[in-house]
C-alpha cells in the first residue's frame, strides 16, 4: 500500500526523498527504517540545505586537531601539551515549547558533546534571543530558559561566564538558544567517535532510555512551528545530577586503553550516535536493541532506537575488556550495557534478540539528499538597503532624554537580573566574567589564559546577511582582542528561517559566504558548530542570526583588559574613527533607528580591514 502524506509527514521526509530511499534500498523501508531515515535525512542530523556551504568555511590551521563536522567538536592545540574542545549548539524549537528542559537539555547535550572529546568541561557561554519582554509570553520564555540554563549549568558545577540576549519582535514564538561550551583536555587523552576495528564492542552507559525526545531531531528541529500539533513529547527531559556522574566517570574510564571510542548519545539518540560512529570507522555494526536498559514498560524497537532521553554516551570497547569497563561505571552508580558490536562490512542490523528487524547499508543511511540554490537578491532588501537615511527626522526629545530612553531599552539595559542566576565563579578560574566585552578564565598551573565571547546581530543580517555575517565575526574577534587575547578560532552557531523558500536561501548562502569573507580576513579558523533551520512561527521567519563564538589565547592572564574606566584622570580614546561624528549612513541597522524611529532599514557596512 503507498505511503501516505501523514506517515511521511511524521518524520519529516518529503515525497521525493521517500522515493530516493526506495530506489536506494531496492523496496519500500519497513516502519523502522522510515524511522531511520527520518532521522538520518533531518536537516538536523543530515545538514541537508547548508552542507554545500559549510564545505566552503576555512578550516585549516597549525592549531586544529579535528576537522570540521567530523567529530562531536573542535579541538585546538593551545600548547604546553594541552588543547582546547570548543563547540556552539542551538536548542531553539525545544526551549520555544518547553523554556526550562528545553533550555537545560541544550546545555547537557553541549557539555557532553565536550566531554566525548575528553575534555573536561571548563566554560559555558550562551546567546539568547527573545520577542520584546512587554508580552507575558516572552516574558515565561525567558524566565524558563534562563532558570534551565542556570538550573542545569550550576548543577553541573560549570561556570557559565558569558553570553548575550537580545530581544526583537521577529523572535516573537521561537525564540533563540544558543550554547557553547568549552574544554579543556591533554594532547595524548583526546578521543574520537570511532571505534578502532572490529570486533570493538558498544556500549550504552548512563541513563535508562524512556520514551522523550522521539522525534525530536525530525519533528521538532527540522520543521516550522506551524506545522506542528503535540508537541510536548517530543522535548527532552534532564537530570543534572546524572550528567555530573557521568562526566566523572568518562573522565576516570578514558584513561584506560580499553576504550577507543567515546560518542555523544544526542539528536536520533542510539540511531545517529551508534550508526555515525560505525560509519566513521568504516565498519558495519550489529546493535541488539533488546538489551537496551529501559525506564517505560511497553516500548517497542522503534522507540528505543529514536528515543533522545538524556544522559547517555555510546563507547566503543576493546573485546574481552569491557568488564573494567563496567566497573568503573559501577563504581559511579551507572549503567554500562554492551548493545552491539562493530563488525567487518559496511551494513547496520538492527535486532530485537534473534529477530532481524532491519539490514540496511550505512552510506544509504548516512548520506541525505544535498540541495544546492543561488536565489536572487529579494527585491525588499533592495528596498530596505536603499532608504535615505539623511532624510531620517531629528527627534524632539532633547539629547539627555534620547541617552536615557536608549540606556533603558532591554537590548542596551544592564543583563544583570539574567546573569546572576547563573554561578561564573565555580572552579576558580574565572578572571573577567559577564557582563564586558568577552569572559577571560585563567588555565590553572600556568599564567596563560583564555578569552572567549558570543555575538551575533540578526538585525543587520535581516539588511544585509553577506554583510552581517562579516559583521558577526567581526565583533566576537574584537570583543576577544578588547580583553588581550589573540583570536584564533570560532564556532557557529547559524539561526535561520526555512531553506525551502527563496528568501531563506539568500539569507543562509550569503551569511555563510560572509563568515567566510571575514575568516579568511582574521585568518582564523570555523573549528565547529551547528545549523538550527525552520526557526519560523506563524507570524514569520526570524532574521537571519549566524551567532558566532570566538576563543583568544593569553600569554599572561594577569595583563587582561576589562571594559570600564579604571581611575579619575584616565584618557579615553576613540579607536578606528577619526572623528566622533559619522554620517547617518552608520545608522543602518541601528538600535536608535529602531527604538526612536521604529525603522528597521539602511546599508550596513564593514572595513575588514
Amino acid at each position: 500500500m503507498p505511503i501516505s502524506q501523514s506517515e511521511l509527514d511524521e518524520v519529516a521526509l518529503s515525497r521525493a526523498e521517500y522515493e530516493a530511499i526506495v530506489d536506494r534500498l531496492g523496496r519500500d523501508p519497513n516502519p523502522l527504517e522510515l524511522g531511520l531515515f527520518g532521522s538520518l535525512w533531518s536537516e538536523h542530523c543530515g545538514y541537508k540545505h547548508s552542507k554545500p556551504l559549510l564545505r566552503t568555511l576555512p578550516g585549516d590551521s597549525d592549531r586544529l586537531l579535528t576537522t570540521l563536522g567530523t567529530e562531536n567538536a573542535g579541538v585546538l592545540d593551545i600548547g604546553d601539551g594541552m588543547a582546547i574542545a570548543m563547540k556552539i549548539e542551538s536548542h531553539n524549537h525545544p526551549s520555544a515549547i518547553e523554556p526550562r528542559e528545553g533550555a537545560a537539555t541544550g546545555v547537557g547535550g553541549i557539555v557532553r558533546d565536550i566531554f566525548a572529546m575528553g575534555a573536561r568541561p571548563i566554560a559555558l557561554l550562551n546567546s539568547l534571543r527573545f520577542g520584546r519582554p512587554d508580552s507575558a509570553r516572552n516574558r515565561y520564555l525567558l524566565d524558563g530558559v534562563v532558570g534551565g540554563i542556570s538550573f542545569y549549568g550550576n548543577c553541573l558545577g560549570i561556570p557559565n561566564i558569558g553570553g548575550e540576549v537580545v530581544f526583537a519582535s521577529c523572535y516573537d514564538g521561537n525564540p533563540l538558544v544558543n550554547a557553547m561550551c568549552v574544554g579543556l583536555v591533554e594532547n595524548g587523552l583526546i578521543m574520537s567517535a570511532r571505534a578502532e576495528e572490529p570486533g570493538d564492542l558498544l556500549l550504552l552507559v548512563g541513563s535508562d532510555t524512556g520514551r522523550d525526545g522521539i522525534h525530536g531531531a525530525s519533528g521538532l528541529a527540522s520543521r516550522t512551528f506551524e506545522e506542528q500539533n503535540e508537541l510536548r513529547s517530543a522535548v527532552q527531559v534532564g537530570n543534572p545530577f546524572l550528567e555530573k556522574v557521568l562526566i566523572e566517570a568518562c573522565m576516570e574510564v578514558i584513561q584506560l586503553d580499553s576504550v577507543v571510542g567515546l560518542q555523544d548519545c544526542g539528536a536520533a539518540g542510539i540511531t545517529s550516535g551508534a550508526i555515525e560512529m560505525a560509519e566513521r570507522s568504516d565498519m558495519g555494526l550489529r546493535l541488539d536493541v533488546s538489551v537496551v536498559p529501559r525506564r517505560e514498560e511497553g516500548m517497542t524497537p522503534y522507540e528505543v532506537m529514536l528515543s533522545e532521553s538524556q544522559e547517555r554516551m555510546l563507547l566503543a570497547v576493546k573485546p574481552g575488556r569491557e568488564h573494567e569497563v563496567e566497573s568503573v561505571f559501577r563504581k559511579w552508580d551507572l549503567d554500562a550495557t554492551r548493545i552491539g558490536e562493530f563488525v567487518d562490512g559496511d551494513s547496520v542490523v538492527i535486532l530485537d534478540g534473534d529477530e532481524v528487524l532491519s539490514e540496511t547499508q550505512i552510506k544509504v543511511l548516512t548520506d541525505p539528499p544535498e540541495y544546492e540554490f543561488d536565489p536572487p537578491k529579494p527585491a525588499w532588501i533592495v528596498t530596505l538597503q536603499a532608504a535615505d537615511l539623511d532624510a531620517i527626522p531629528i527627534p524632539n526629545d532633547s539629547p539627555s532624554d534620547l541617552l536615557l530612553k536608549m540606556l533603558a531599552t532591554p537590548n542596551i539595559a544592564s543583563k544583570l537580573p539574567v546573569f546572576r542566576q547563573y554561578d561564573h565563579q565555580v572552579q576558580t578560574n574565572t578572571v573577567v566574567g559577564p557582563g564586558g566585552d568577552a569572559a577571560v578564565i585563567r588555565l590553572k598551573g600556568s599564567k596563560r589564559g583564555i578569552s572567549l565571547s558570543t555575538d551575533g546581530n540578526g538585525r543587520l543580517c535581516y539588511l544585509d546577511p553577506y554583510i552581517g555575517g562579516q559583521i558577526a565575526v567581526a565583533e566576537a574577534c574584537r570583543n576577544v582582542s578588547a580583553t588581550g587575547g589573540v583570536p584564533v578560532a570560532i564556532t557557529d552557531c547559524l539561526n535561520f528561517g526555512s531553506p525551502e523558500t527563496l528568501d531563506g536561501q539568500y539569507q543562509l548562502m550569503q551569511a555563510v559566504a560572509g563568515i567566510k569573507k571575514a575568516c579568511e580576513a582574521f585568518d582564523i579558523p570555523v573549528i565547529s558548530g551547528n545549523v538550527s533551520l525552520y526557526n519560523e512561527a506563524p507570524g514569520g521567519a526570524i532574521y537571519p542570526t549566524p551567532v558566532i563564538g570566538a576563543i583568544g589565547l593569553l600569554d599572561n592572564v594577569r595583563k587582561h583588559a576589562s571594559a570600564g574606566f579604571a581611575g579619575d584622570g584616565d584618557v579615553v580614546y576613540l579607536i578606528g574613527s577619526a572623528s566622533l561624528k559619522g554620517d547617518a549612513s552608520t545608522l543602518a541597522g541601528s538600535e536608535y533607528l529602531d527604538v526612536i524611529l521604529g525603522k528597521v532599514e539602511g546599508q550596513p557596512r564593514l572595513d575588514l580591514d
